[in-house]
């Protein structure tokens, strides 16, 4: 017997015990959470430094405060997330009352990917505990010195038996896909979850996955130009592009293309200097297999701003590509890196056409001031979800769920909607004892009469 299969047994016993269902217990246990991140906020901001070169403020502002304020809103409003909540009881049961129960599944698996390995890990985290089950993390080992940093946060945090890290590499996920959990939680590619999915169904475990796509940033030929270009530069660039849900390309109106390019490059001039390289905001590609899968996709089209790169600290600038079509190697797979392809389109049509045939995409944003233009698009194309002149802001927002569909994911979590996932919806009918025998036991021959009358239109 494996030690997975031996800390798997013993977390299934410590959750038949009772002890995560109670309310006072998950809210102590995110406030412990929640002290250990505060006190070790430093370990995690260098680690990050080390894995990702991320400042201190992309550090403390997207992983730790996001951290923060999931715990705060989760113990907040806990009992009225987890409230039985009552539905109507159609009048052919009788006197019966019907309720939802928010139950959670037991034993949950979170799988975390190295981009943003701090709150990718924790946010779901947060869910997974709040819904009352035993979780298994599992940190990536493409960024070691931050999953090195997130066990020791979990471990101080908490038992083993209750929840626990478990790090290494592809050899011990695949060991941990082998056993049978009540529930998995996966963030990283779509090849890699569609693994996942596949061990998942030898036990028929839900799942929820977190994937990516290539999410386009359109800009109509109605947008604020001058106003809408440092949002888009900020959510492309942020993490030096390695962001699930940055823009993957923009697709612009030809009317306006030559204006937004020239605005692009002169955001990202405010933004990190001349001297973008030295610039201490500026971060670093993870590795160098990801670095040369950069280069490669930079090769075709013409580079209209950017393009310096350096092999030995891992950087490429933020580089805007022209010249790109649909067929270019790069427009087929996720950039995930500060390079910008610039498409360009005529009318509105043209844009739904071609998404509705593609894979949906994690995100889409939209720069628009035409109110028509945004109802078309938020309406007609498929998508995880987005904003409206503006970037990567919905999946800040605790009040809205986060997921993908189709190729970029399934399942979504964040706040209350983290309850949702986490959590078995048990629907219980409690009829009282009292009432009469309702018309749906035999003999039939009375209640025919009765039903169809309840159900059947009046006759003319």
């Amino acid at each position: 017997m494996s030690d997975y299969k031996q800390l798997l047994e013993r977390q299934r016993r410590f959750f038949a015990t009772g002890r995560t269902r109670n309310m006072e217990f998950r809210k102590e246990q995110l406030k412990r959470l929640r002290r250990v991140v505060i006190e070790k906020h430093g370990e995690v901001e260098e680690s990050l430094y080390r894995d990702l070169r991320k400042c201190e403020f992309e550090a403390f502002a997207t992983e730790v405060t996001a951290m923060i304020d999931e715990i705060d809103c989760a113990v907040a409003n806990l009992e009225a997330w987890t409230a039985p909540v009552d539905v109507e009881t159609p009048p052919l049961f009788g006197q019966a009352e019907s309720k939802i129960y928010y139950e959670p599944y037991g034993t949950v698996l979170i799988l975390n990917t190295w981009n943003y390995p701090f709150v990718l890990c924790f946010k779901p985290l947060v869910g997974a505990l709040a819904a009352g089950n035993c979780c298994v993390v599992k940190p990536s080992e493409v960024a070691p010195t931050t999953s090195k940093v997130l066990a020791g946060i979990i471990n101080a945090a908490f038992d083993a038996e209750y929840c626990v890290a478990v790090e290494g590499g592809v050899e011990e996920a695949t060991e941990l896909l082998r056993e049978r959990f009540d529930f998995i939680l996966y963030t990283g590619s779509t090849g890699v979850g569609r693994i996942v999915a596949q061990a998942a169904a030898a036990y028929l475990t839900p799942t929820a996955l977190e994937l990516g796509g290539k999410s386009p940033c359109i800009v109509d030929r109605t947008a604020d130009i001058e106003r809408s270009v440092a949002s888009i530069c900020w959510g492309k660039f942020i993490n030096a592009g390695q962001t699930c849900v940055a823009p993957d390309y923009v697709w612009v109106h030809r009317d306006v293309k030559d204006r937004l390019v020239e605005a692009l490059a002169g955001q990202i001039r405010a933004f990190y200097g001349d001297d973008i390289k030295n610039s201490p905001d500026f971060g670093r590609i993870i590795n160098d297999r990801r670095f040369e899968r950069l280069l490669y996709l930079m090769k075709e089209g013409r580079i209209v701003f950017g393009g310096e790169t350096d092999a030995e600290q891992r950087f490429i600038s933020p580089t805007l590509i022209d010249g790109i079509t649909w067929d270019s190697r790069i427009m087929q797979e996720e950039v995930f890196g500060p390079i910008l392809p610039v498409l360009t389109f005529e009318d509105a049509e043209e844009i739904v056409e071609t998404l509705v045939r593609r894979e949906k995409p994690l995100a889409l944003y939209l720069y628009t001031t035409d109110r028509a233009m945004e109802e078309l698009i938020v309406n007609r194309i498929p998508y995880g979800g987005g904003c409206v002149n503006a970037t990567l802001m919905h999946m800040l927002n605790t009040n809205l769920p986060f997921g993908g569909v189709g190729n970029s994911g399934h399942g979504f979590y964040q706040g209350r909607w983290s309850i949702e996932t986490f959590s078995h919806r048990k629907c219980i009918l409690n009829r009282a004892l009292s009432d009469g025998t309702p018309p749906l036991f035999p003999p039939y021959a009375d209640h025919v009469k009765m039903l169809k009358q309840m159900y059947l239109p009046a006759a003319e």
